[in-house]
């Protein structure tokens, strides 16, 4: 069989400290409800040395540790800070996968090819994420491999703190693991045992079509997981990005000024790599690790892709404005990373004496766009957007994706329209010189007005095609008041179509 090509993994286990305190000297286990009463889901060293294992029920283990502290287990809980765990171990790499499982052993999968050279070698990296989890109070076993399933069976079965396995050495490495190491269901492990297979070593010479008869295609696909022959994809905690750069700090920076020209920076660093593949980056990234494991994420989304640095730092620093409250620097972030997550094709173009003033025009509008993205949130936004409908209340609806263009424009040689649409038209009482007439004077919201001038009928329709309640022919006039203020009023049905035809005011003209 070909080998696939497989990367170096780094898979760090971590058990989490309990809510309330305790203490790790003496026996202490994770409770699970289950059928029976509860069972042990997770417990430490000195209970270990008591004799408890997992799995085992809880009035069992309490008869053999006196004083056992026990705690119930809050999946939830525990996934929510896995999670945090996993977007702080992206400082490493931006590919960190988080694995739970369902007895509380869970830990990280770092997919850290080409990036431990950051950190001076694989080795380093290992020390420094040592170092770092237990300054957090997270002991951890850690294992690096090619494939992610020998890294997995290490951490959790070969009893070492930190294991190093050389490329192409899975093998020799777990087959003196037991059987649990291959991840394999209750049933197939217990059916493993009987037959007297309770090593890994002891299934990697039997012959595979007997294996597959009797314990289904799992097994195998499992055998082939942990000795790196077939690739095992991870599913990152972020999306993965498609450039990124990080800066790390001796000393953490805590100003936000200070944040926001780091991210200048970092996009300088990009914006060569983007200019080479021809794109610019359309949706941002940046990633603040605080010193005490906290990270926070803040995403840019930009209505053009762009190349612009500067122009990259002011929509960052209005982001920060927004943010305000919600973004604790506490001690200070000691490494910040950016991530192009999304880019668009740009094509070049020449920066001074650039070319019409329609093409400035638009970058003015993107510009403001984006401005006002950062200041008031993608969803306070919307710009008006044509609908094919002669009715005014349904000609315009409001739409949030803002950089879109309208398919179709307006008829320029349609009727003018107020610069004020009323949200619903209101009534008015309207006296006319002759029946179907221009108004002469109307009153409305309390006040009386006297038309001086009079532009119109247009008259509208309505849309018969339309299953709802049959409307009245609107007839819509421009009046100006004597005071030189100007309404867009309508007389909602014909007299020929209704005895007492009704007006509205529906929009003032500036």
């Amino acid at each position: 069989m070909d080998r696939w090509p497989i990367r170096r993994f780094l898979q760090a286990q971590s058990r989490k400290p309990a809510a309330e305190p305790v203490d790790p000297a003496r026996p202490f286990v994770l409770a699970l409800d289950a059928s029976g009463g509860p069972k042990v889901a997770a417990l430490n060293d000195a209970a270990r040395a008591e004799g408890i294992a997992a799995g085992e029920r809880i009035a069992d283990a309490r008869a053999k540790a006196r004083g056992l502290q026990m705690r119930d287990l809050d999946p939830q809980a525990d996934a929510a800070a896995l999670r945090r765990l996993a977007l702080w171990a992206t400082r490493y790499t931006p590919a960190v996968s988080a694995w739970n499982e369902d007895n509380g052993a869970d830990g990280l999968f770092l997919d850290i090819a080409g990036a431990s050279h950051l950190f001076d070698g694989e080795a380093a990296l290992m020390t420094d994420l040592r170092r770092r989890l237990a300054g957090f109070g997270l002991p951890a076993r850690l294992a690096l491999a090619d494939a992610p399933g020998a890294g997995w069976a290490l951490a959790r079965y070969a009893g070492a703190a930190d294991i190093r396995v050389p490329s192409g050495g899975e093998r020799a490495a777990v087959e003196r693991l037991p059987i649990e190491a291959l991840r394999l269901d209750p049933a197939t492990r217990f059916s493993l045992r009987r037959l007297g297979l309770k090593r890994v070593g002891d299934l990697l010479d039997k012959p595979r079509a007997p294996l597959s008869r009797r314990f289904g295609a799992s097994l195998l696909l499992r055998l082939d997981q942990i000795l790196g022959r077939i690739p095992e994809p991870i599913d990152p905690v972020a999306a993965p990005p498609l450039y990124e750069t990080a800066r790390r700090f001796l000393d953490p920076i805590v100003a936000q000024s200070m944040v926001v020209r780091t991210a200048r920076r970092l996009f300088e660093d990009l914006a060569p790599r983007l200019e080479q593949d021809g794109v610019g980056a359309r949706r941002l990234r940046l990633m603040l690790y605080r010193v005490d494991g906290e990270t926070f994420s803040v995403e840019l989304g930009l209505a053009a892709p762009t190349r612009n640095a500067t122009y990259i730092e002011r929509l960052f620093d209005l982001r920060f404005d927004r943010l305000v409250g919600t973004i604790d620097p506490g001690f200070g972030f000691e490494t910040i990373r950016l991530d192009a997550v999304a880019v668009e094709p740009l094509k070049p173009r020449q920066d001074t004496l650039s070319g019409s003033e329609g093409e400035a025009a638009g970058e003015r509008a993107i510009s403001l766009i984006d401005a006002l993205s950062q200041r008031f949130g993608r969803d306070g936004l919307a710009r008006p957007w044509p609908v094919a409908s002669h009715i005014p209340e349904r000609a315009v609806v409001a739409r949030s994706d803002v950089e879109s263009e309208p398919e179709w424009a307006p008829d320029e040689e349609a009727p003018p329209r107020p610069a004020l649409l009323l949200p619903e038209a209101e009534p008015a009482d309207v006296v006319a010189v002759v029946p179907e007439g221009p108004p002469r004077r109307f009153r409305w919201r309390g006040r009386i007005h006297r038309v001086a001038h009079a532009q119109g009928p247009e008259r509208i329709a309505p849309e018969w095609w339309r299953r709802q309640k049959p409307q009245a022919t609107r007839d819509y006039y421009i009046v100006e008041d004597e005071a030189g203020r100007r309404f867009w009023l309508f007389r909602e049905g014909l007299y020929r179509e209704t005895p007492e035809p009704r007006w509205f005011v529906h929009g003032l003209f500036a």
